[in-house]
């Protein structure tokens, strides 16, 4: 009798530590879907390079080269053929060994309403970086749903000062994060597997992990917003280079398939919608929406 009632117990406490669980999945699902870009959005991103360089080609001036391999040091633009089709990748790389991937924020420490935003030129600027690209998912002031936590975001991030961002925020930390120093990355399923480490360079969470040691990890979800073809950016990692980028008309999914065709070690997708901005000697896409946070990359 007694053997029943601890086994009983046991399935008791495993279920209800299950649904807990399985709530905080839920409640980090319902907030991408809340943040991610509407499907207008994807559709149309104003004053991007890839409409600019598409109006070239039909004039016959533009000639995009088709590679499936990773670019060394430098800016990109490629055509990528994987088994979903073929797809347009612009893409920065930085040798770690030269250079440092960092997190700016606009505001100093957590905010939970009207919070600060910058363009994402003004972070290349002040920080003297030499590329740039948009960050995670947060609440743009002009979404509805974003009422009352205008440009807020409530990913893990540490800054370039070493703030920890969100710290305190259990929710969200069974999302991915990508960490780098020295001249490498660590990228991890969840973010709880990060403590708070200030000897790093930068500490970026976001969802979904697209590839994770050189294997595909993001296949599809029932998020439309992430079904939907649109630009898509996104930071990678591979031994002791760094890659920023954004694949064009695609999916979360098709993005995931286009890094991993090119020998992407880890990858982890961005916001996307109109806060797409991606930056080397100048916009090469955007400039977008205001940004609380941008990931640069400078000079050591």
């Amino acid at each position: 009798m007694v053997l029943v009632l601890l086994i009983t117990s046991a399935i008791v406490i495993s279920y209800y530590a299950g649904t807990k669980r399985q709530a905080a999945q839920d409640a980090v699902s319902a907030s991408v879907a809340a943040t991610n870009p509407t499907e207008e959005e994807l559709l149309t991103v104003p004053q991007d390079e890839e409409n600019r360089q598409e109006q070239d080609n039909v004039l016959g001036t533009i000639s995009v080269p088709t590679s499936n391999s990773l670019p060394g040091n430098g800016y990109s633009r490629q055509k990528v053929v994987t088994d979903r089709g073929t797809f347009t990748v612009s893409i920065a790389a930085a040798d770690l060994n030269s250079a440092r991937v960092i997190a700016d924020t606009a505001s100093s420490s957590n905010c939970g309403n009207d919070c600060s935003v910058m363009a994402l030129k003004d972070y290349v600027s002040r920080n003297g970086a030499f590329a740039g690209i948009n960050g995670p998912y947060f609440c743009p002031a002009t979404y509805a749903s974003c009422s009352g936590k205008k440009n807020s975001f409530d990913t893990l991030i540490m800054n370039k000062n070493k703030v920890y961002f969100n710290s305190d925020n259990n929710v969200y930390s069974t999302i991915p994060a990508a960490i780098f120093y020295g001249n490498t990355s660590r990228f991890v399923n969840q973010s709880l597997e990060w403590g708070r480490d200030t000897g790093v360079d930068s500490v970026i969470a976001n969802y979904p992990l697209l590839v994770r040691d050189g294997n595909l990890n993001f296949t599809g979800s029932g998020d439309g917003k992430l079904n939907g073809k649109g630009n898509r950016s996104f930071i990678g990692g591979k031994d002791n280079y760094a890659y920023i980028g954004v694949v064009s008309k695609a999916t979360v999914a098709d993005a995931a398939v286009v890094l991993k065709t090119m020998g992407m070690k880890n990858a982890l997708n961005l916001d996307s919608g109109g806060s797409t901005a991606l930056w080397f000697s100048g916009y090469k896409f955007g400039p977008g929406r205001g940004l609380p946070i941008a990931i640069l990359f400078v000079r050591k």
